[in-house]
């Protein structure tokens, strides 16, 4: 069992990835990933106190969301633990 903590960070690194494989829209993330809006939107508000650089591109019908920079944050770890992170989360990937 995750403490809210650990589960916030999991959580963050896990949206970080789909947003930098291409999953990078709020419909997508919340299909892929089966979480509600308003936690997908505050998730990838606070990737910014991990010092992820996230900014949304584009009009806000059709835009979407990009990593410009992981500031301390291994993306080849987050990638290669993926499973792990979904499976601590208890997410069950759609897509």
């Amino acid at each position: 069992m995750l403490s809210k903590t650990q589960s916030s960070f999991y959580r963050r690194l896990f949206i970080a990835n789909l947003i930098d494989e291409g999953i990078n829209t709020l419909p997508l993330i919340m299909n892929t990933i089966n979480i509600p809006r308003r936690t997908a939107q505050d998730t990838i508000k606070a990737l910014q106190e991990l010092h992820i650089d996230c900014s949304f591109n584009g009009a806000s019908k059709n835009g979407h969301y990009i990593i410009n920079s992981w500031g301390p944050i291994n993306p080849t770890w987050v990638k290669t633990n993926k499973a792990y992170l979904a499976n601590s989360l208890n997410y069950q990937i759609t897509n």
